[in-house]
């Protein structure tokens, strides 16, 4: 097996409820190839498919020649597979875990713990919080994606304090007004910001969800009427109420930016930032941990508290919260996404269809492969044999392996590789 360095993955996939049904989700096309028979038997919700080595959902490894192994698995018995600057610096381990998410319901108000957050959390509380290791993440849009991320600028939240009388009362007049006073001072409008939202999340539930009953009810009566509701930002507290009612969550529009990503831009969630997933199917690559802090629009375990005391509470507009992806100078069919941290990075490879003969360069990391659009036949001396590539195929490649690949799809192919640029 030690000379197989290139070699096809069975991933996991993850049926949360939040996920989308039949051929609606990107991730059922991925896995099942598009056939609405296999999906309508199923019938389950395809929310995530993981591509890695975490022991919630480990790869299993296709080869025929030996007995059913996971990456995992693999990968402590062959380390150098990583190579050497990701072997050593990650202690054997494969550092990111990479997915596509296919979101129908919204996914959670969040945030991610820095490492020493997640390793005193993971002491503390094992069961909510799995393992040690922080997790930084970074979604990139697969079709038009909805989300929330970051604080607002506070004059757009000064805006809604004064216009949605039912979030004034949760925050209330005088945090109000000391925010207000802070405009100006980006230090004292990040404490006073932290001062509003931990009002508004430890409200007495009874206090919220009397407020948010009389908010729905006048966004509803206002809209049936032909009233403008933007100014509540209508639409998106109705959807958000009808699919957790009574959830202070809800509210939490008025101070997250909202976000419309189209297919190419990228969210980057470094630790502490606040965000939640509302619609859309994404490629998502994150540090290889589950370690999420919960508060709201979620039936798991939600710890306001830590929420709370960790977010970084710095404004900035939604615009600053998009990633840019920067075109790779060797290689114009590649556009990189490399985030501020060391555990992963993203590549998104669109070969035109005046392209047949492509070649995936080899790269001093372990990368995953992953084929969104198209055909190929790939081939590789670190391969037991070449590989048919279609929708959905997910391919391991060792650190300093190249792929040539024979594209057969008239269309061209759309691919992303996940790997550690150190």
């Amino acid at each position: 097996m030690e000379e197989v360095r290139v070699f096809p993955l069975t991933c996991a996939v993850q049926n949360y409820a939040w996920g989308k049904l039949g051929l609606d989700s990107e991730v059922a096309k991925l896995v099942l190839g598009g056939d609405p028979v296999a999906v309508v038997e199923e019938g389950k919700p395809y929310a995530e498919l993981w591509m890695g080595a975490h022991p919630k959902g480990d790869a299993q490894i296709k080869d025929n020649r030996i007995a059913q192994t996971t990456l995992g698995e693999w990968i402590a018995h062959f380390p150098a597979c990583l190579g050497s600057k990701v072997k050593d610096t990650f202690q054997g381990q494969l550092p990111f875990l990479f997915k596509v998410l296919s979101v129908n319901t919204a996914l959670s108000i969040q945030a991610h713990p820095n490492r020493e957050l997640a390793a005193r959390l993971h002491a503390q509380f094992p069961e909510h919080y799995p393992d040690n290791n922080h997790k930084p993440e970074m979604a990139i849009a697969l079709t038009r994606f909805e989300g929330l991320c970051g604080f607002r600028p506070a004059e757009e939240i000064l805006g809604f304090l004064k216009s949605v009388p039912e979030f004034r009362a949760l925050v209330g007049n005088e945090a109000a007004e000391e925010l207000r006073c802070s405009v100006g001072n980006a230090v004292h409008t990040g404490q006073v910001l932290k001062k509003c939202f931990t009002r508004m999340m430890n409200c007495e539930k009874k206090v919220f969800v009397d407020q948010l009953n009389m908010l729905v009810k006048r966004v509803t009566e206002d809209g049936a009427a032909g009233k403008d509701t933007s100014s509540s930002i209508g639409d998106l507290l109705l959807r958000l109420h009808s699919q957790y009612p009574g959830d202070i969550g809800c509210f939490s529009i008025y101070f997250l930016n909202h976000m419309l990503l189209e297919p190419g831009q990228a969210m980057f969630l470094g630790a502490n930032e606040p965000h939640a997933y509302l619609y859309g199917d994404c490629v998502e690559c994150m540090a290889c941990s589950d370690n999420t802090v919960r508060a709201g629009l979620t039936p798991k375990y939600i710890d306001v508290n830590t929420l709370c005391e960790m977010l970084n509470y710095t404004p900035a507009p939604a615009s600053s919260k998009i990633f840019p992806c920067v075109q790779d100078a060797s290689d114009p069919c590649v556009s990189l996404y490399d985030p501020p941290v060391p555990d992963f990075s993203v590549m998104r490879i669109q070969v035109p269809p005046s392209v047949k003969q492509y070649t995936v360069a080899p790269v001093d990391s372990a990368s995953i492969l992953l084929v969104i659009e198209g055909d190929a036949m790939a081939t590789s001396v670190a391969a037991l044999s070449d590989i048919t590539l279609s929708r959905g195929t997910v391919l391991f490649v060792s650190a300093n392996e190249s792929v040539s690949l024979h594209v057969t799809c008239p269309s061209g192919m759309t691919m992303f590789r996940a790997c550690c640029l150190l």
